[in-house]
């Protein structure tokens, strides 16, 4: 069963899907799911994180799915703080859903949503567990661009600035970048479990990031480096099968 929801942040219309197994009560654990930075290429063959809520839906688990702001059917502009407000206010929709109120939550995020995934796990109790695909360690490649105006007109051309007059500071919307650093808060996750896969030839983010994430993370944590080089993970086979047996073993026991 697949509803529509749609939550007001800072006065902006975020949407997303939340998928229900049959028979679903309250005992049933939770999955968030958190995007990256589109790619600004349409490929009509991928099913996106539908299909992968879904594949992880018919395993037991509610998924939540949804857009950050300045994506897909979301309103509003790129903004890595507005993310992370974006992000909360899901957790406190499934938190106070009847459906799903009371359960454990994991968040499994991809590339820029995984780093946005730490960094709310990291302060958010409720979190359960957290999933992190292809994440960057920072963002020093945004916060550090020699041309932030060129970093401004690519987000432009894929689609996730959309006013023309934002941001109305380039300087507080790169400080914003220097803030959500999920290398400086991924100790704080723990005692909470951290699974970390990585592709080895990720050329988006390389793989050093997740290596760096897993040094500084606390017990319990996991680092799976897959021998391809997909950035994409949640395309990749072996990484939702990952996926899919974390989080039965570190959600599902919980309620048995």
């Amino acid at each position: 069963m697949k509803k529509e929801i749609a939550l007001q942040v800072d006065n902006l219309t975020i949407r997303g899907q939340l998928y229900l197994p049959e028979n679903i009560n309250r005992e049933y654990p939770c999955v968030i799911l958190c995007h990256g930075v589109p790619s600004g290429v349409v490929d009509p063959g991928d099913g996106g994180y539908p299909l992968l809520a879904n594949t992880i839906c018919n395993e037991g688990f509610a998924v939540l799915t949804f857009s950050f702001r300045g994506t897909g059917v979301s309103e509003g502009n790129f903004d890595i703080m507005g993310w992370t407000h974006d992000l909360q206010s899901i957790i406190e929709f499934l938190w106070n859903n009847q459906e799903t109120g009371g359960g454990p939550i994991a968040l499994v995020g991809f590339s820029a949503g995984a780093a946005v995934s730490i960094y709310i796990g990291s302060r958010d109790k409720r979190i359960t567990g957290v999933i992190a695909c292809a994440s960057p360690a920072d963002f020093s490649s945004i916060s550090e661009a020699p041309d932030p105006q060129a970093v401004i007109k690519y987000f432009r051309k894929i689609g996730i600035i959309r006013d023309p007059e934002f941001p109305p500071s380039i300087d507080a919307w790169l400080e914003n970048f220097r803030k959500i650093s999920a290398i400086g808060c991924v100790a704080d996750i723990s005692p909470r479990p951290l699974l970390l896969i990585h592709a080895r030839g990720d050329t988006v983010v390389p793989v050093n990031n997740a290596e760096k994430l897993y040094a500084r993370a606390d017990e319990p944590k996991q680092l799976i480096i897959l021998e391809t080089d997909e950035h994409r993970l949640r395309r990749n086979p072996q990484a939702v099968s990952a996926i899919i047996n974390w989080l039965k073993t570190n959600l599902v026991y919980k309620f048995n």
